[in-house]
């Protein structure tokens, strides 16, 4: 049965910053890509970060500059680390394991940026 658990999200200032992580279970997560998406009230899930399975990765321009994604294979997570985090921000984020036709995701984690 795969899993995959996120964590790390909340309520966090203007300006501040938040690390997402995702626990995979279930698969070969080292063959695995992984994204990060996202998701706020009224508006359609958007790609936030990508990271393939050779660590390469790659941004939605909302977010770059700002967000690293990263892997551990040996812990089997993927981390988004959110930094300068604005109220736009706002929303519920998924990650997802991404392989050939296959794509599994998490149940979500809220993030409010809100002072």
């Amino acid at each position: 049965q795969v899993q995959l658990v996120e964590s790390g999200g909340g309520l966090v200032q203007p300006g501040g910053s938040l690390r997402l992580s995702c626990a995979a279970s279930g698969i070969s997560f080292s063959i695995y890509a992984m994204r990060w998406y996202r998701q706020s009230p009224g508006k359609q899930r958007e790609m936030v970060a990508h990271i393939t399975s050779t660590s390469s990765t790659n941004y939605a321009d909302s977010v770059k500059g700002r967000f690293t994604i990263s892997r551990d294979n040996a812990k089997n997570t993927v981390y988004l680390q959110m930094n300068n985090l604005k109220p736009e921000d706002t929303a519920v984020y998924y990650c997802a394991a991404l392989l050939r036709l296959n794509i599994y995701w998490g149940q979500g984690t809220q993030v409010t940026v809100s002072s």
